[in-house]
């Protein structure tokens, strides 16, 4: 009998130990499971590219203010795009000209000159052609219609620009008013739930700020392309100073 009480004891503490032991493994094996998954989930989340996450950040910002900021960004670079291509097409070879026009004059006098200013683009063969056409009167008048008409020319190559100032002023400042906006609704979610918990703070102050971030950003990159331009014009606007005076001096030779 008491055997038969040693060994029912001996199967009791193992069948206890059996079931410790896969209890033990289920929990290691579970916790193990959970670690997998959260590191899987935080590499997903490291993995994003640049374009989902700004979208996501996009999405977070609201697209109220969003959108608006979105609308300056895409319309200052149409106009920045164009303004671009029109000063690259305008500008031209001075000296190239120059030359042309001297030998023109010299062998065909002045109409051949205006010949070649008409069968050549840019602001500075339209004011030499301008020049030209008044060199039948006297210098006088030559150099008044040059003034006169590079005024037009300059007019032309700032056309537009001033909107892309306006767009760069306006972008931050939409961002800023998002950045106040997002921060009264914090404040009023405070107010509603009566307690003041870090959750509804940090995520209203992390929304409002991102419509300051991305107003910045847009005002950053039309920045740059405005000082291009800004550069390009005046780059322009000194080879007609210098083409109208060349000019002055070769209608000068021409008369004696």
């Amino acid at each position: 009998m008491k055997r038969l009480f040693s060994i029912l004891a001996i199967t009791c503490l193992m069948a206890i130990g059996t079931v410790n032991a896969n209890a033990t493994t289920l929990a290691t094996t579970t916790a193990t499971i959970t670690t997998v998954t959260q590191d899987a989930d935080e590499t997903a989340g490291e993995n994003l590219s640049f374009h989902q996450e700004l979208k996501k950040r996009f999405i977070e910002g609201g697209p109220g203010f969003m959108g608006i900021v979105l609308l300056c960004l895409i319309l200052g670079l149409a106009i920045a795009i164009e303004r671009i291509i029109f000063l690259n097409l305008s500008t031209t070879n001075t000296k190239k000209l120059t030359q042309n026009v001297e030998d023109a004059l010299a062998s065909g006098g002045i109409e051949a000159a205006k010949e070649v200013c008409r069968n050549t683009k840019g602001p500075v063969a339209s004011i030499f052609y301008q020049g030209l056409d008044r060199a039948d009167e006297d210098i006088d008048a030559a150099e008044k219609a040059v003034v006169a008409y590079g005024g037009v020319q300059m007019g032309q190559l700032e056309k537009n620009v001033s909107w892309i100032s306006l767009f760069i002023a306006l972008a931050p400042m939409l961002g800023f008013m998002g950045t106040v906006i997002g921060m009264i609704q914090a404040f009023d979610k405070i107010e509603a739930a009566g307690d003041m918990q870090p959750s509804l703070v940090a995520g209203g102050i992390k929304v409002a700020l991102l419509t300051t971030v991305f107003g910045l950003i847009v005002a950053i990159i039309l920045q740059i392309f405005y000082n291009y331009i800004i550069a390009k014009i005046d780059s322009i606007v000194n080879d007609m100073e210098d083409a109208s005076i060349t000019l002055m001096d070769l209608l000068v030779r021409h008369k004696k």
